[in-house]
């Protein structure tokens, strides 16, 4: 198994990429903390891992608070003895062009996607350097990487910031065995991209700007994350795993 003996620890754990993120590290081998707001969520996905015979934890985690964190390493640690793997899974997204976005409105999504990634890699670190090193896997987005017409001026504005926060997070803790990479899903099939994909109009738009004709599935990312999660990777800290079906290629 590519994950045996580690203990990974993943914010947004409750569904979507997060739900199938720690459903395949715990047929992976891996002893999985599974953090959200999302209470029933979250116990139902720690309740599922369980039944076909994987480890996993439950914990509220708001990745806005820094509490919240060190609580959720101190429960990787104290359940499964260590702490190897952070997936910094958690966001929101929102539309709107930058006129009519209020403050309130962009330093919510600043907060969990781009501050939440550096609160729970703060809180980690220590933890990975007495694991002996470990892996930092943030998901970003396409919308990390280029801009577009289709959606609020924070959400790329924050994901690019989980971008370039991986690199510094790489270079910085690389001699210490810590890695740090980002994933770059494109549209997937989640609850985020649910509204969007009900709307004949906003679905043919979306899938125009995909070469490959389709939104991606949660379990595509997961496989990716997975790749990083392990020593397979070894080698790789401070990149970027495009997952986006071409968006990025045009």
């Amino acid at each position: 198994m590519r994950l045996a003996g580690k203990v990974a620890l993943i914010s947004g754990g409750a569904r979507g990429m997060g739900a199938a993120e720690a459903k395949m590290f715990a047929r992976e081998g891996a002893q999985v903390v599974i953090g959200d707001v999302l209470e029933a969520e979250g116990r139902a996905v720690e309740a599922e891992v369980a039944a076909k015979g994987g480890k996993a934890a439950f914990v509220r985690l708001d990745v806005t608070r820094e509490a919240d964190w060190q609580a959720a390493v101190s429960l990787a640690e104290q359940r499964f003895g260590t702490l190897n793997v952070l997936v910094n899974n958690a966001g929101i997204s929102a539309a709107g062009r930058v006129e009519d976005t209020s403050l309130e409105a962009w330093q919510r999504v600043m907060d969990v996607n781009a501050t939440g990634v550096f609160l729970g890699s703060k809180a980690a670190i220590p933890a990975m350097r007495r694991a002996g090193g470990g892996s930092i896997v943030n998901i970003s987005s396409q919308l990390g990487l280029v801009g577009t017409d289709i959606t609020s001026p924070m959400y790329p504005a924050s994901k690019g910031a989980v971008r370039l926060l991986t690199k510094v997070t790489a270079i910085q803790y690389a001699k210490e065995g810590i890695r740090a990479n980002s994933v770059h899903p494109g549209p997937i099939v989640t609850a985020m991209t649910e509204k969007r994909r009900a709307d004949p109009a906003t679905y043919q738009l979306m899938l125009s700007r995909i070469p490959l004709g389709r939104y991606g599935e949660p379990e595509e990312v997961a496989y990716a994350v997975l790749y990083l999660a392990s020593d397979e990777s070894a080698f790789v800290t401070g990149s970027e795993l495009v997952i986006d079906g071409g968006w990025t290629a045009q």
